[in-house]
């Protein structure tokens, strides 16, 4: 057994999930679109939140293209399978960020065909559909999804696929497996809060303040309803075990609790982070003038999704598991790349803080000055 590989390739699925929880947390920008309509009463407070979004869309675009990006160089089969089996729901997303990015660069050119509204319709159906379909298929590393893969297959000179899928939904079977669409809509309902905690902290304007402090309540209401569902379904249910010894992949009991009880430490970081998110959003709605309930809550939402994705792949773990064929399940050790490819992708990985410090630079930067009503007036660099 060769250690070194196995803790090349735990390790990479630790950057993984931190890209992961890194990309949910930033999810905040398509929660503040999804309010653009209701929080934002007239065109110059939808203004403000339009460019309290924008100024923050591109970290969260490169966080996603990052995240695929380290998936298909690390765990290649995991990419073929699921990109090129799913495809229609990858391309749901795809289209959700790609008009996205189209509506913030054109929505306030002059001459526009299409005209601002829409655009900014464009926006909130990003802001809804993107953080949904992102945690449905999420919801697919726990739940399973409908796959087979014959590595043989690579012999077939005619066709060498080595993954095939199962249903012609392809991928789209997804959302009617309600415990996926728990979790997506649990993202979704956590980014309109976080949004609403981004705007507190981010603009200066009492009336957009009050409303999202007010709207915080019913949202976190929400939020906690289908988390805690998944979550709970999630501890109670079967779990993709894998032998040690043999590599069967097999139904056990409680695996993804008995993940967090044989994995203490990821259970303290679970609390620590579900304390995190319920501190930010509580103080928030008790203390009238703090405002500083996203960076609490942010930090508990990225240790609290952290903790999700490691549980899913940690532990002997098939982290991609098929419903159709168990043996087909995508584990960290059958999914990997090379132990050349990953090592030197580690060499690689050192980059990740000084990257990391520049997004905080940057980010710190453009928040130098809140925003406010004069500042949109003014016109200059705005949405």
């Amino acid at each position: 057994m060769d250690t070194t590989y196995i803790l090349l390739q735990n390790y990479w699925w630790f950057v993984i999930s931190l890209l992961g929880a890194l990309l949910v947390f930033l999810l905040f920008v398509q929660g503040g679109q999804s309010l653009l309509f209701s929080l934002g009463k007239n065109e110059i407070q939808q203004k403000m939140m339009l460019n309290s979004t924008g100024r923050k869309w591109e970290f969260t675009f490169t966080t996603l293209v990052t995240f695929g990006g380290a998936f298909f160089a690390s765990f290649p089969l995991f990419y073929s399978t699921s990109f090129g089996g799913a495809y229609w729901v990858w391309i749901a997303i795809l289209f959700c960020f790609v008009i996205q990015a189209v509506s913030y660069e054109y929505q306030s050119k002059k001459g526009n065909l299409l005209g601002k509204k829409t655009y900014q319709v464009f926006l909130m159906l990003n802001g809804i559909f993107g953080p949904v379909l992102l945690g449905t298929a999420v919801g697919t590393f726990f739940n399973g999804a409908e796959f087979t893969v014959n590595k043989m297959n690579l012999t077939d000179l005619g066709m060498p696929v080595i993954s095939s899928w199962n249903n012609p939904l392809h991928g789209l079977e997804a959302v009617f497996v309600v415990w996926n669409v728990c979790l997506g809509l649990a993202v979704f309902f956590l980014a309109r809060i976080q949004a609403l905690l981004y705007f507190i902290n981010n603009i200066n304007d009492v009336e957009i303040g009050k409303r999202a402090r007010k709207r915080l309540i019913p949202e976190t209401a929400l939020f906690l309803v289908f988390f805690l569902a998944f979550l709970i379904h999630t501890f109670v249910q079967d779990g993709f075990a894998i032998n040690p010894e043999t590599k069967e992949v097999f139904m056990q009991p409680y695996k993804y609790f008995t993940n967090l009880i044989e994995m203490p430490v990821l259970f303290v970081v679970l609390l620590v982070g579900v304390a995190g998110v319920l501190f930010g959003i509580l103080k928030t709605i008790f203390a009238g003038s703090w405002k500083k309930g996203i960076w609490f809550s942010g930090v508990g939402t990225v240790l609290t999704v952290l903790v999700l994705f490691l549980c899913a792949g940690w532990n002997h773990t098939a982290y991609y598991p098929s419903v159709t064929d168990l043996q087909s399940s995508l584990t960290l050790e059958n999914s990997s790349s090379s132990k050349f490819t990953l090592t030197v992708m580690s060499y690689v990985s050192i980059l990740v803080p000084f990257v990391l410090w520049y997004i905080f630079y940057a980010w710190k930067a453009l928040d130098l000055r809140k925003i406010d009503q004069k500042e949109m007036e003014e016109g200059a660099h705005t949405y």
